[in-house]
């Protein structure tokens, strides 16, 4: 019971961490959208995605291996060991991406950032700190030291849009907010650093265990690039092949809909270091139960907000964009919504593949799925434009879905922990409440906040009614967090 209570609170916190997170990238969309073209819109999609890119190749799989292999252990010499270890690998790996970044500036300008190279040196800066950050991170994640890492992550996000914001609407040009964003990598790797030698010593690395870890670690790397791949890379393809505007009127929708990722990422944090204890020991139930609540819960927020997103892209769009970027982009948002859920059922049930230590499986399924990625983009993307690039990257995420489904059947004695009574209720309840949606027709800010909370009580009272979800269900996670 105790351990369901500090998992019960720790998702509910990492749940609001990732809230915040996601509202702040909606409140930029705004600011920035609105005090500069659309091309120059498109060159900062362009530099947050690469920022989301090259820590998968910098940290070589290492921040989720730190997780799997330290999670559970309690020597303070063998934790410093490792983890000191594991930092420097990266800092080099993430030196020689640098050095790469800056030497290929001025292709990487003129192909997808607007020919600035300014803007190019910076990025290879940021992209470093990304890297080493998402390391220090990891420590946190690894001994499931919420708070700090909640507040880390927030510190990071908000001290750049903050900053960033005040540039933009002080008139800056672009390559200015795009340091002033810069500023919140630097202040939390600082800060970071700091508290971690403070709690585990000077560093110390004696590489003892290194060739093991990296064993685990290097299969990831193709399935986090490649999940980068299916994730960002259409951003690029479009601009290349049809325009940065395109870029811009793409890409807000693109975030509309993969909000509900948000409702994933606290079962993504947790998960992995709580899981492997149970398994370790053969307790297969329990890390059956945690699985099948943690998918059960991310379906009874995540498939309404799919649904709700969906209905009012366009008028949530008007309000963030501008007029030109929502008419040509609310279409995408749906086919975004719906491959975020099975991108966040595929995110809980791949866990099993990883207790097995069957990684090279997501590796060669990533591979896979993300080189048919880019070749139905550069098929599709020239006669769909942005719609078939997010009816391609829908397609993707459940293929990914369906095959990790089908090898973890395969391989583990772990039963697939879905609940199949519940997911048809919950997606009733959301159908129900999505008729009143449209018969509403909301538009303006008041009006369409009115209607977003009657739709929530609605679909609420439909699965209460239903019993999709049960009083003692409330009861016992009211007790979690008391």
């Amino acid at each position: 019971m105790e351990e369901y209570k500090k998992f019960v609170q720790r998702v509910g916190l990492a749940g609001i961490t990732n809230i915040l997170i996601s509202l702040s990238g909606l409140i930029f969309i705004p600011i920035i959208t609105k005090n500069f073209s659309s091309m120059d819109y498109g060159v900062w999609v362009q530099v947050n995605t690469t920022i989301a890119l090259i820590p998968n190749i910098v940290n070589l799989g290492l921040p989720y291996t730190m997780v799997r292999f330290l999670s559970h252990e309690e020597d303070k010499n063998k934790i410093k060991e490792s983890f000191y270890s594991m930092m420097l690998v990266t800092f080099v790996s993430g030196m020689i991406i640098t050095a790469i970044m800056i030497i290929f500036a001025n292709p990487i300008a003129s192909s997808i950032l607007g020919g600035n190279v300014n803007i190019a040196y910076v990025l290879a800066i940021i992209s470093f700190l990304a890297s080493i950050n998402l390391m220090l991170l990891s420590f946190f994640r690894t001994f499931q030291q919420m708070k700090k890492y909640s507040l880390f992550l927030l510190l990071q996000t908000y001290i750049g849009v903050i900053i960033g914001s005040y540039f933009a609407l002080s008139g800056s040009d672009l390559l200015t907010v795009v340091l002033a964003y810069s500023l919140g990598y630097v202040f939390v790797f600082i800060a970071m650093l700091i508290v971690i030698i403070w709690e585990i010593g000077i560093p110390k690395a004696k590489f003892k265990t290194l060739k093991e870890e990296l064993n685990f670690a290097i299969p990831t790397i193709p399935n986090n690039i490649s999940s980068w791949v299916v994730d960002s890379s259409d951003k690029y393809m479009i601009g290349i092949i049809l325009s940065g505007s395109a870029v811009a009127y793409y890409s807000p929708s693109y975030a509309l809909g993969s909000i509900l990722l948000m409702f994933l990422s606290p079962f993504a944090l947790l998960l992995p270091a709580i899981l492997p204890k149970y398994y370790e020991l053969g307790n297969h139930k329990e890390v059956n139960t945690f699985l099948r609540y943690s998918l059960k819960y991310f379906l009874v927020l995540a498939v309404p907000a799919a649904f709700g997103l969906s209905l009012l892209s366009k008028q949530l769009l008007l309000i963030l964009t501008t007029p030109e970027i929502a008419s040509n982009g609310y279409l995408v948002t749906p086919f975004i919504c719906l491959g975020a859920i099975f991108m966040g059922m595929y995110g809980i049930i791949n866990n099993i593949i990883i207790l097995e230590k069957k990684t090279k499986i997501l590796g060669s399924l990533w591979i896979i799925v993300s080189l048919l990625n880019i070749v139905f983009n550069i098929i599709v993307i020239p006669f769909a434009g942005i719609i078939g690039a997010s009816f391609i990257t829908l397609v993707c995420y459940g293929l990914a879905f369906l095959i990790t489904g089908f090898y973890s059947n395969k391989y583990s004695k772990l039963p697939l922990p879905f609940d199949y009574s519940s997911i048809f209720k919950i997606t009733l309840s959301s159908i129900i409440m999505s008729a009143f949606i449209i018969f509403a027709n909301p538009e303006g800010k008041l009006n369409i906040l009115a209607i977003i909370a009657i739709a929530t009580a609605i679909y609420l009272i439909v699965l209460f009614a239903i019993k999709g979800i049960q009083l003692k269900e409330i009861r016992f996670f009211r007790s979690m967090l008391s």
